[in-house]
Protein backbone atom coordinates (compact mmCIF):
# COMPACT_ATOMS: atom_id res chain seq x y z
CA UNK A 1 0.00 0.00 0.00
CA UNK A 2 1.32 3.42 -0.92
CA UNK A 3 0.26 7.02 -0.45
CA UNK A 4 1.54 10.25 -1.89
CA UNK A 5 1.27 12.73 1.01
CA UNK A 6 -0.15 15.29 -1.41
CA UNK A 7 -3.13 12.98 -1.99
CA UNK A 8 -4.01 12.89 1.71
CA UNK A 9 -5.69 15.49 3.86
CA UNK A 10 -3.51 16.85 6.72
CA UNK A 11 -5.48 14.84 9.29
CA UNK A 12 -4.95 11.67 7.25
CA UNK A 13 -1.21 12.35 7.02
CA UNK A 14 -1.14 12.81 10.78
CA UNK A 15 -2.86 9.47 11.30
CA UNK A 16 -0.36 7.65 9.10
CA UNK A 17 2.69 9.23 10.74
CA UNK A 18 1.39 8.93 14.30
CA UNK A 19 0.41 5.31 13.72
CA UNK A 20 3.87 4.14 12.65
CA UNK A 21 6.46 6.51 14.11
CA UNK A 22 6.22 5.17 17.64
CA UNK A 23 6.61 4.92 20.47
CA UNK A 24 7.38 8.60 20.76
CA UNK A 25 8.88 10.31 23.81
CA UNK A 26 6.71 12.90 25.49
CA UNK A 27 7.78 16.42 26.42
CA UNK A 28 5.66 17.55 29.37
CA UNK A 29 6.36 21.26 29.01
CA UNK A 30 5.93 23.71 31.86
CA UNK A 31 5.66 27.43 31.17
CA UNK A 32 4.45 30.49 33.07
CA UNK A 33 1.54 32.65 31.91
CA UNK A 34 1.37 36.46 32.15
CA UNK A 35 -0.51 36.28 35.46
CA UNK A 36 1.94 33.78 36.96
CA UNK A 37 -0.18 30.67 36.32
CA UNK A 38 1.99 27.62 35.65
CA UNK A 39 0.97 25.67 32.57
CA UNK A 40 1.91 22.02 31.93
CA UNK A 41 1.11 20.42 28.58
CA UNK A 42 2.34 17.23 26.87
CA UNK A 43 3.74 17.12 23.33
CA UNK A 44 4.68 13.88 21.60
CA UNK A 45 6.09 15.31 18.38
CA UNK A 46 9.29 15.72 20.38
CA UNK A 47 12.87 14.56 20.74
CA UNK A 48 16.41 15.64 21.55
CA UNK A 49 18.66 16.32 18.60
CA UNK A 50 22.07 17.42 19.75
CA UNK A 51 24.37 17.40 22.77
CA UNK A 52 26.66 20.34 21.98
CA UNK A 53 24.70 22.44 22.62
CA UNK A 54 21.99 20.22 24.13
CA UNK A 55 18.97 20.88 21.91
CA UNK A 56 15.43 19.56 21.98
CA UNK A 57 12.49 20.34 19.76
CA UNK A 58 8.74 19.91 19.95
CA UNK A 59 5.87 20.93 17.69
CA UNK A 60 2.97 23.05 18.93
CA UNK A 61 -0.02 23.08 16.60
CA UNK A 62 -3.01 25.37 16.91
CA UNK A 63 -6.18 24.32 18.68
CA UNK A 64 -9.08 23.10 16.51
CA UNK A 65 -10.68 26.56 16.72
CA UNK A 66 -7.45 28.20 15.53
CA UNK A 67 -6.25 29.55 18.87
CA UNK A 68 -2.55 29.35 19.69
CA UNK A 69 -1.85 27.10 22.66
CA UNK A 70 -0.88 28.63 25.98
CA UNK A 71 2.49 26.86 25.94
CA UNK A 72 3.51 28.55 22.72
CA UNK A 73 2.22 31.97 23.80
CA UNK A 74 4.10 31.73 27.09
CA UNK A 75 7.35 30.70 25.39
CA UNK A 76 7.06 33.49 22.83
CA UNK A 77 6.69 35.97 25.68
CA UNK A 78 9.39 34.69 28.05
CA UNK A 79 11.76 32.58 25.94
CA UNK A 80 11.83 29.98 28.75
CA UNK A 81 10.35 26.56 29.40
CA UNK A 82 11.07 23.26 31.13
CA UNK A 83 10.85 19.88 29.42
CA UNK A 84 9.77 17.31 32.02
CA UNK A 85 9.80 13.62 31.14
CA UNK A 86 7.11 11.22 32.31
CA UNK A 87 7.28 7.83 33.99
CA UNK A 88 4.52 5.40 34.93
CA UNK A 89 3.49 7.01 38.25
CA UNK A 90 2.93 10.34 36.46
CA UNK A 91 1.37 8.97 33.26
CA UNK A 92 -2.29 9.46 34.12
CA UNK A 93 -1.75 13.05 35.27
CA UNK A 94 0.25 13.75 32.12
CA UNK A 95 -2.62 12.45 30.00
CA UNK A 96 -5.19 14.47 31.96
CA UNK A 97 -3.13 17.62 31.42
CA UNK A 98 -3.69 17.27 27.66
CA UNK A 99 -7.31 18.35 28.15
CA UNK A 100 -8.58 21.85 27.44
CA UNK A 101 -7.71 24.14 30.34
CA UNK A 102 -8.39 27.88 30.24
CA UNK A 103 -5.30 30.09 30.68
CA UNK A 104 -6.23 31.06 34.25
CA UNK A 105 -6.29 27.44 35.45
CA UNK A 106 -2.90 25.80 35.73
CA UNK A 107 -2.73 22.07 35.13
CA UNK A 108 -0.26 21.42 38.01
CA UNK A 109 -2.52 23.18 40.50
CA UNK A 110 -5.67 21.51 39.18
CA UNK A 111 -4.08 18.03 39.14
CA UNK A 112 -2.22 18.45 42.46
CA UNK A 113 1.22 18.15 40.88
CA UNK A 114 4.11 19.40 42.96
CA UNK A 115 6.32 22.14 41.54
CA UNK A 116 9.94 22.95 42.33
CA UNK A 117 11.86 26.10 41.42
CA UNK A 118 14.24 25.91 38.52
CA UNK A 119 17.87 26.95 38.92
CA UNK A 120 18.49 29.26 35.97
CA UNK A 121 15.06 30.26 34.67
CA UNK A 122 11.84 31.52 36.23
CA UNK A 123 9.69 28.62 35.03
CA UNK A 124 9.27 25.89 37.67
CA UNK A 125 9.72 22.19 36.96
CA UNK A 126 7.59 19.24 38.03
CA UNK A 127 9.13 17.98 41.27
CA UNK A 128 8.45 14.28 40.67
CA UNK A 129 9.56 14.14 37.03
CA UNK A 130 12.36 11.61 36.52
CA UNK A 131 14.24 14.12 34.37
CA UNK A 132 13.69 17.79 33.70
CA UNK A 133 15.61 20.15 31.44
CA UNK A 134 15.47 23.90 31.86
CA UNK A 135 15.42 25.45 28.39
CA UNK A 136 15.94 28.78 26.70
CA UNK A 137 14.44 29.20 23.26
CA UNK A 138 17.12 28.49 20.66
CA UNK A 139 15.08 28.90 17.49
CA UNK A 140 11.49 28.71 16.30
CA UNK A 141 10.21 27.75 12.86
CA UNK A 142 6.73 28.62 11.68
CA UNK A 143 5.19 25.82 9.58
CA UNK A 144 2.37 26.95 7.32
CA UNK A 145 1.09 29.41 9.92
CA UNK A 146 -0.62 26.68 11.97
CA UNK A 147 2.25 24.90 13.70
CA UNK A 148 5.38 26.12 15.46
CA UNK A 149 8.54 24.07 15.84
CA UNK A 150 10.11 25.20 19.09
CA UNK A 151 13.76 24.40 19.68
CA UNK A 152 15.17 24.79 23.15
CA UNK A 153 18.71 24.77 24.45
CA UNK A 154 19.00 22.84 27.69
CA UNK A 155 20.85 24.96 30.23
CA UNK A 156 20.25 22.89 33.38
CA UNK A 157 19.45 19.22 33.97
CA UNK A 158 17.54 17.84 36.97
CA UNK A 159 17.67 14.07 37.56
CA UNK A 160 15.80 12.23 40.27
CA UNK A 161 18.45 10.94 42.67
CA UNK A 162 17.40 7.29 42.63
CA UNK A 163 17.71 7.03 38.86
CA UNK A 164 21.31 8.05 38.25
CA UNK A 165 24.72 6.50 38.83
CA UNK A 166 26.91 9.59 39.01
CA UNK A 167 30.21 7.70 38.89
CA UNK A 168 29.31 5.63 35.83
CA UNK A 169 27.18 8.41 34.25
CA UNK A 170 24.45 5.88 33.58
CA UNK A 171 20.76 5.61 34.34
CA UNK A 172 19.55 2.78 36.57
CA UNK A 173 17.28 1.28 33.91
CA UNK A 174 15.68 -1.13 36.36
CA UNK A 175 14.35 1.90 38.23
CA UNK A 176 13.36 4.05 35.26
CA UNK A 177 9.95 3.31 33.73
CA UNK A 178 9.27 5.92 31.03
CA UNK A 179 5.98 6.08 29.16
CA UNK A 180 5.81 6.40 25.37
CA UNK A 181 3.04 7.83 23.21
CA UNK A 182 1.39 5.63 20.65
CA UNK A 183 -1.64 7.40 19.14
CA UNK A 184 -5.01 8.78 20.25
CA UNK A 185 -5.37 7.83 23.93
CA UNK A 186 -2.89 4.95 23.71
CA UNK A 187 0.45 4.88 25.48
CA UNK A 188 3.02 2.16 26.09
CA UNK A 189 5.25 0.98 28.89
CA UNK A 190 8.92 0.42 28.15
CA UNK A 191 9.89 -2.38 30.53
CA UNK A 192 9.95 -5.18 27.93
CA UNK A 193 13.50 -4.55 26.77
CA UNK A 194 15.91 -6.31 24.42
CA UNK A 195 19.70 -6.22 24.79
CA UNK A 196 21.96 -7.18 21.87
CA UNK A 197 25.71 -7.80 22.05
CA UNK A 198 27.93 -5.03 20.64
CA UNK A 199 27.71 -4.75 16.87
CA UNK A 200 30.89 -6.00 15.22
CA UNK A 201 30.49 -4.55 11.74
CA UNK A 202 31.94 -6.22 8.64
CA UNK A 203 34.58 -8.90 9.27
CA UNK A 204 37.31 -9.93 6.86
Amino acid sequence: MQYAPSDLKPRERYKVLASFVLPRPIAWVTTVGPSGVVNAAPFSFFNVFCEDPPLCMFASNRRPDGRIKDTQLNIERTGEFVVNLTDEPLAEAMHESSGDFPPDIGEPDYLNLKLAPSTRIAVPRLTDAPFAMECKTWKTIDVNGDRMLIMGEGIQFHIRDDLWDHDAMRVHMERYHPIGRMFADRYCRTDDRVVFPPAEGATK
